[in-house]
């Protein structure tokens, strides 16, 4: 039996595999001094982080999670926050650049990663387990169906590594789906050579409407698609396009 029993409601599938969450934790870049795990639950992962030489938090929104765990983990108890990590000021936990890790709820795992856009300064690396079509839809490149508004959000920012597939089975209880864990790499890219909100705004405003094309998707915006940089790109739909091109398009949106 669970210590800590798994609530729907809160999307918590504990996994139960040591090896697999061995090999997550092992997935982290080796200099990684700063380190946040979301939703920590049976501290599964929890365990092999805490035999690292470095900084570590664990914030999960559950009390009994926290509460079984603050007991497990005696004279650990600062570094377990009981929080929403969506509303929490998380980045303020350390002073230099962090990493985040964790088994994430699939029903916020897209809003972690829009925080993680948020701080994209501060956050260098992240080490996910979610669901098997999000981590392909994040990992996935231009001209695929899979391929969307996280993927160029992220890529925009970061390197992304689809590292494996983890079977339903391992989980307690199992989803309905397979996960799989990725992982991000904080890119060179300090800032977009555009007007980063509008980029925002022009990427979801395509993929809103992505069997269009990109005159018809982004006829709100106002784009002058006659012009001589923008003639091959009126006619594609917005999967067609990399990064590079959704800056240009909000180049000559603003």
């Amino acid at each position: 039996m669970l210590p800590v029993q798994p609530k729907k409601a809160l999307g918590q599938h504990f996994l139960r595999d040591e090896n697999i969450a061995r090999k997550i934790v092992e997935s982290l870049p080796q200099d990684a001094r700063n380190i946040l795990e979301i939703g920590p639950g049976t501290g599964v992962l929890t365990k092999y982080l805490l035999e690292k030489e470095a900084s570590l938090f664990f914030i999960d929104t559950d009390r009994d999670s926290i509460s079984y765990l603050l007991d497990k983990y005696p004279g650990h108890e600062e570094q377990f926050i009981r929080a929403d990590f969506l509303k929490y000021d998380f980045a303020a936990l350390f002073e230099g650049k962090m990493t985040i890790i964790g088994n994430f709820p699939y029903n916020i795992s897209s809003q972690i990663f829009f925080r993680v856009l948020e701080n994209r300064d501060k956050v260098d690396h992240v080490v996910g387990m979610i669901q098997k079509e999000v981590a392909e839809r994040i990992a996935s490149g231009p001209g695929t169906k899979k391929y969307g508004i996280l993927s160029v959000l992220l890529q925009a920012f970061y390197s992304i590594e689809y590292l494996f597939t983890v079977s339903e089975t391992v989980f307690i209880p199992p989803p309905k789906v397979k996960s799989a864990v990725i992982r991000l790499k904080r890119n060179d890219v300090l800032s977009l050579e555009c007007d980063e909100e509008m980029f925002f705004k022009v990427v979801k405003t395509g993929f809103n409407q992505r069997r269009k094309t990109l005159r018809n998707s982004l006829k709100s915006l106002q784009i002058d698609f006659t012009r001589d940089e923008l003639k091959g790109l009126a006619e594609k739909r917005p999967e067609q396009l990399g990064v590079a091109e959704f800056v240009l398009l909000t180049r000559l949106a603003t």
